[in-house]
């Protein structure tokens, strides 16, 4: 069974690693410690002391507050809400919803009818990191994208007690 040092896991998040080495360590088992060691990668990186128990997405963490509040925080340490709420609520969106703002990302003619999918693009509202960007009809609520069973993927995938 494979087991990847420190430096070859953070070349692997950052996207730096070619792609055959990237397909052989995600078709390969995994190391028993993995998931630990991605945590700890993610911890070094941000400046908050909250512990990260769940990578959420790109800049986006669940950590556990003192309290046992489990929450969605940013990298910059902006904190968004509860984890079994939508984070898209709470944070900043920029809608591209006329034929104008999508020119702006978008070549003429190869963008999207604002009058059948707009580009909505969610944003820190501390740092203004661009977080996630959804394409969708006009009016469509904003999507829950998922809530992980923490406690579950805790209890029966780590075989550890849910922080």
């Amino acid at each position: 069974m494979p087991n990847y040092d420190q430096k070859t896991l953070e070349l692997l998040m950052d996207g730096k690693l070619p792609f055959t080495q990237v397909h052989k360590i995600l078709s390969s088992f995994k190391d028993a410690d993995r998931f630990e060691k991605m945590l700890a990668i993610l911890q070094e990186r941000v400046s908050y002391d909250d512990k990260i128990i769940m990578p959420y997405g790109l800049h986006l963490n669940i950590v556990s507050k003192a309290d046992g509040e489990r929450i969605v925080k940013c990298d910059c340490g902006h904190e968004f809400c509860e984890h079994s709420i939508n984070w898209k609520l709470h944070a900043n969106v920029y809608v591209r919803d006329t034929e104008e703002k999508i020119n702006e990302i978008y070549p003429k003619y190869m963008g999207t009818d604002p009058n059948w999918m707009v580009l909505r693009e969610f944003y820190c509202p501390n740092c203004f990191t661009m977080l996630e960007v959804e394409a969708v009809p006009p009016g469509y609520p904003f999507t829950f994208d998922f809530q992980p069973d923490i406690d579950t993927f805790y209890q029966e995938w780590l075989n550890k007690p849910a922080p």
